[in-house]
């Protein structure tokens, strides 16, 4: 039980750290982080998360993640729907806290897209449904190789959340603006039912392209990775 406990806390962190920068803190008034601070937040939340529990449940936080490695055959099948639980447990109960937080403001007026995703009128910059599956597919892809790249037993031993962490942060940087960036089913749906948007009925995309994107990524790491033994 300790390695699922690990995954709903680390899964907890990461929504928390994550989607708590983009409602408190992104648009504060003359302080806010912006795009940029929020993109830091998530990559810091896998980063640190990753070096305080990847020692206990390997540090997925991410039911794409731990789908993506088991494809890759970093995973075992016994653990996977488990995995997936606590990782959809922690992140409800971080977007309850966060909305709890949010509730105590004076003034407070609704959650408002509380940092869900979405796409079409739900994207920050308005993208079609076409671009969101698109770069939501192409960056967890890219996701995975960088995963399993830093973990595999030839990489530097010691630097893999680094890694992790940082190509997190570029993600966002690179995906606020089209999908507000998921590449996380849990992280998606924790948010979804405290949102006043129709970002329910739009789940289903942040649950399919990260889980397709994950698949991609660690059929195309585990080829490469085979072709230079």
């Amino acid at each position: 039980m300790n390695k699922y406990l690990a995954e709903l806390i680390g899964t907890f962190w990461l929504v928390l750290g994550g989607c708590g920068s983009a409602v408190l803190a992104a648009a504060f008034p003359e302080l806010g982080i912006g795009f940029v601070g929020v993109a830091l937040a998530f990559g810091l939340t896998v980063l640190t998360g990753a070096y305080a529990l990847g020692h206990i449940s390997g540090g997925h936080f991410n039911p794409a993640v731990s789908i993506g490695l088991w494809v890759g055959g970093r995973f075992n099948t016994k653990d996977l729907i488990p995995y997936i639980i606590a990782q959809i447990i922690g992140a409800v109960l971080a977007a309850l806290v966060l909305y709890f937080v949010v509730s105590g403001q004076a003034g407070f007026a609704g959650t408002g897209g509380f940092a869900s995703n979405g796409f079409g009128e739900l994207s920050p910059g308005k993208y079609s449904l076409g671009s969101a599956l698109i770069i939501e597919v192409v960056l967890t892809a890219m996701f995975l190789m960088i995963i399993m790249g830093a973990t595999d037993q030839r990489a530097p031993v010691g630097f893999a959340p680094l890694a992790i962490g940082l190509a997190l942060t570029l993600i966002h940087l690179i995906s606020i603006p089209v999908t507000n960036t998921s590449v996380n089913p849990a992280r998606s749906t924790g948010v979804a039912f405290f949102a006043e948007t129709a970002a329910l009925s739009q789940l289903w995309l942040f649950w399919v392209a990260p889980i397709i994107g994950a698949v991609l990524g660690a059929l195309i790491y585990k080829f490469i990775a085979k072709e230079s033994q």
